[in-house]
């Protein structure tokens, strides 16, 4: 039997409702660390009928690294000033402001890397796979692996959380969309380094 008391906990540590939060520790026989689980693995499927929606607020973060020679401005919108005035919100666009200062990346998805410099950096792999004396079969794959390398690195949506290099900042995100209720998105970054 789940008390409410726990119920409680788990809500509020989750920010998930109340049934789902119960049916969480009903199935998980009351572990939290398992509950948690499922509510992120139940999360994502939710996350992913919000991605749909509109997000026309938000706020625009900005972070400026001890020294001054380090700055960065990120926006992100989701679908309500509330949403954007919480204290969750503000945390995640912190996060990800001090993520784009440590990670240097270049673009917030794929989709936003130029063309042309995907175009150059497969060239690149094509001639050192070649330089390598590896088999024509072969080239292709590490190609491939390079580019989903390259893509890891430089677009922030894929880079590994600094702060928990287990997650992504897109887990991260989808995670802080199932505790917020809305759809939200890293719009757009500029990282300003003195001297570059």
């Amino acid at each position: 039997m789940v008390s409410a008391a726990d119920v409680k906990k788990l809500r509020d540590m989750t920010g998930v409702g109340m049934m789902e939060c119960k049916k969480a520790l009903t199935e998980t026989e009351g572990n939290f660390e398992k509950a948690i689980d499922y509510l992120r693995t139940k999360g994502m499927q939710k996350v992913d009928k919000k991605t749909g929606r509109s997000t026309e607020q938000g706020l625009i973060q900005s972070y400026i690294h001890p020294g001054s020679r380090l700055g960065v401005l990120v926006e992100i919108n989701c679908e309500t000033d509330f949403v954007a005035r919480t204290e969750a919100f503000q945390n995640f666009a912190k996060d990800v402001a001090m993520q784009i200062a440590a990670a240097k990346p270049i673009a917030v998805s794929r989709e936003q890397v130029d063309a042309r410099l995907v175009e150059h950096e497969l060239e690149i792999y094509r001639a050192q796979a070649h330089e390598q004396g590896k088999p024509e079969q072969v080239i292709e794959r590490v190609i491939t692996g390079k580019l989903e390398k390259f893509y890891q690195d430089a677009c922030l949506l894929e880079q590994a959380f600094v702060k928990d290099s287990d997650r992504t900042i897109g887990d991260y995100l989808k995670e802080t969309i199932a505790k917020l209720g809305e759809n939200m998105v890293i719009k757009r970054f500029v990282r300003f380094e003195l001297g570059e």
